[in-house]
């Protein structure tokens, strides 16, 4: 069984209840959390240059090895010299396994205690990615953080098969961490669905192994909010106060005050990006559709209070005609703000947990985001 890794550390340094305020150290620099992650699934996160990154306050970033693999392949990066180099990116890099991903084709995907094998969403090639492989992969990829291969289960589901996946996660852990050959910190993953008994026999299992840090994934699937934190409850319990806490695929605004809330460090979402270029915004007082027409002559920011690029320099009128113009500056204008909007809210729950006001943070996002 693999050591614990040298390089990586987390400190608590404030809490309000259950709500942590802390540190992750990594030879790439210190992550300050609660921290949300934007996603850079091919190496790039969609719309934004690694200096615009930078500028609005992203500490790490989330790349994904089932997408690197297929294109351009681990050696091509490993070739460039890492994922840090071949991206431009020079701060902290996490890169997911590629689990939830293989689970995401469907159809394409047969899975056995082996591992997953998959048809590529590119050409139909066929595949085969096991814990070994994936780890592997990330080793060649060079993140800062690597994740474990999981089996993400889809809602709804049985509980025998929910059963069936929380031992193959369990197993695979235990061979990712055989599989690690380098000084790299390693994160495992908790499975269960939404079954309390299944989230907690995972999360002690999954704890009990070396781990530099310990998620919770297959949430955020399709399940209602009460039953994600039904999970998170039945979790969070069995998951050392010692480690980081990283909460997969989520969320809301409102989604990541209540998983704060019960003592998850870490998040990333596609969701402010993937809605900026769609044409919705995260605003103080709420979202905000481009789409419509109201915002044609409305010659206001998205946000008076906001301090982005986009909200000091342009109005919704303009944002809205770049968005029914399909025109590229609109999504980067978006994205911009979205992104700030999020990394803002993080900054904000990190300054009130110190501060003993984290209840007033929640309790405002409860009452502009309980949608």
């Amino acid at each position: 069984m693999a050591t614990p890794c040298s390089s990586f550390s987390y400190k608590l340094i404030a809490s309000q209840g259950l709500a942590r305020r802390g540190e992750i150290k990594t030879p790439k620099g210190v992550i300050e959390t609660p921290v949300f992650m934007p996603v850079g699934t091919q190496a790039t996160v969609k719309a934004m240059t690694p200096a615009c990154l930078k500028d609005i306050g992203a500490q790490i970033i989330l790349s994904n090895t089932y997408h690197l693999h297929m294109r351009p392949g681990e050696k091509v990066i490993s070739y460039a010299g890492g994922l840090h180099k071949f991206m431009g990116w020079k701060g902290p890099i996490l890169t997911d396994s590629g689990g939830f991903q293989s689970f995401s084709l469907g159809k394409l995907v047969k899975i056995s205690d082996e591992g997953i094998y998959f048809a590529s969403h590119i050409d139909g090639s066929r595949h085969m990615l096991s814990p070994e492989k994936a780890i592997e992969i990330q080793q060649l990829l060079g993140p800062d953080i690597m994740m474990c291969l999981d089996e993400c289960v889809s809602f709804p589901s049985t509980k025998a098969h929910i059963k069936d996946a929380v031992r193959r996660t369990s197993m695979w852990a235990r061979r990712c961490l055989a599989a690690r050959k380098e000084d790299k910190p390693l994160f495992g993953i908790v499975q269960g669905g939404v079954y309390p008994d299944l989230r907690a026999e995972s999360a002690q299992e999954i704890s009990g192994l070396p781990f530099e840090g310990i998620a919770t994934g297959g949430l955020s699937v399709g399940e209602d909010r009460s039953l994600m934190l039904e999970a998170l409850d039945a979790t969070l319990p069995y998951i050392p106060h010692e480690k980081p806490r990283y909460l997969m695929g989520v969320g809301t605004p409102l989604d990541i005050v209540e998983a704060v809330a019960r003592g998850i460090d870490m998040f990333d979402c596609v969701l402010p990006t993937r809605n900026a270029r769609n044409g919705m915004l995260f605003t103080r007082n709420g979202k905000i559709s481009l789409k419509q027409a109201r915002y044609k002559e409305d010659n206001s920011p998205p946000d008076y209070k906001c301090n982005c690029y986009t909200c000091k320099n342009f109005t919704l009128a303009y944002l809205r005609h770049l968005f029914v113009s399909h025109e590229i500056l609109g999504s980067i204008l978006n994205t911009i703000h979205n992104l700030y909007f999020y990394l803002e809210l993080m900054s904000n729950i990190r300054h009130s947990i110190e501060e003993n006001y984290f209840d007033d943070v929640k309790k405002y996002i409860r009452e502009v985001y309980n949608d």
